[in-house]
């Protein structure tokens, strides 16, 4: 039986490949790529010259089962996206899932993914984060972010340059103007830029520059003093009954 490999592609700068994603590429069988046209560039930029086949959202239903037969039979397939980590917001999972079922050996590479470096970059703690990815585009959206509200991690969100200023007029709505923020776009390539402040200065930033290229927003948690700041005032705790230790709620008749 062959094996799969998921090999991570440089989101940005082509140097960052790594030595063995180069090895196992040039090993391969079979290298199914989101969009062969876009895989191509990297491939001979590196001298890979092995069999590509389109592996990509809109057919990955239909050619998941004929590619886990052909590593069942024997050949090494790798498996790579336009950018970054398959699987992380790109085709990936439906094949990983299979081929796991099946019994077939999955071995991921160590290697670029755009929202490790905007995290780690943002100056928000990054000990705990949680990664939603793609927001709803329209239904669920604003569920989603609701459920959000009390999320205490930094939150990391993938955007496109078009909807990113409301987006982070909807996440000042929810979260409140005042939540620290870090958008970072470009990552990794020679425009690179981190963008941070709270959500009131970066969306005032971003009504005067217009956004281009990859977007990555890092949402910082709320705190406990956003909790009490949200909470009605009549559910709030008086600062004296804490300080006699009697814990008592205001009465707001009183």
């Amino acid at each position: 039986m062959g094996k799969l490999y998921v090999v991570p592609t440089p989101v940005g700068n082509m140097e960052d490949m790594t030595f063995r994603a180069v090895r196992v590429l040039k090993e391969a069988d079979l290298i199914l790529a989101e969009d062969t046209r876009t895989s191509n560039v990297l491939l001979q930029h590196y001298d890979i010259h092995g069999t590509m086949l389109s592996h990509h959202k809109f057919n990955e239903h239909d050619t998941v089962q004929s590619v886990v037969r052909k590593i069942q039979g024997g050949i090494t397939a790798a498996l790579i996206s336009d950018a970054g980590t398959p699987g992380i917001s790109d085709p990936g999972f439906l094949l990983v899932r299979e081929c796991v079922k099946q019994g077939v050996e999955v071995q991921t590479l160590p290697g670029a993914t755009a929202f490790v470096p905007a995290l780690v970059s943002s100056g928000l703690p990054c000990d705990k984060f949680c990664f939603e990815g793609f927001l709803p585009q329209k239904k669920g959206r604003q569920t989603r972010l609701e459920a959000l509200r009390g999320e205490s991690r930094s939150m990391v969100f993938y955007e496109s340059p078009r909807r990113l200023l409301k987006t982070l007029q909807q996440f000042a709505e929810v979260f409140g103007a005042e939540r620290q923020v870090s958008v970072a776009r470009e990552i990794s390539k020679l425009h690179e830029e981190h963008v941070r402040g709270t959500l009131r200065e970066v969306i005032a930033h971003f009504e005067e520059v217009e956004p281009l290229g990859e977007i990555v927003i890092i949402l910082a948690g709320c705190a406990e003093s956003d909790d009490e700041a949200e909470a009605p005032k009549d559910q709030q705790l008086d600062p004296m009954q804490l300080l006699m230790g009697t814990g008592k709620k205001k009465n707001k008749y009183k």
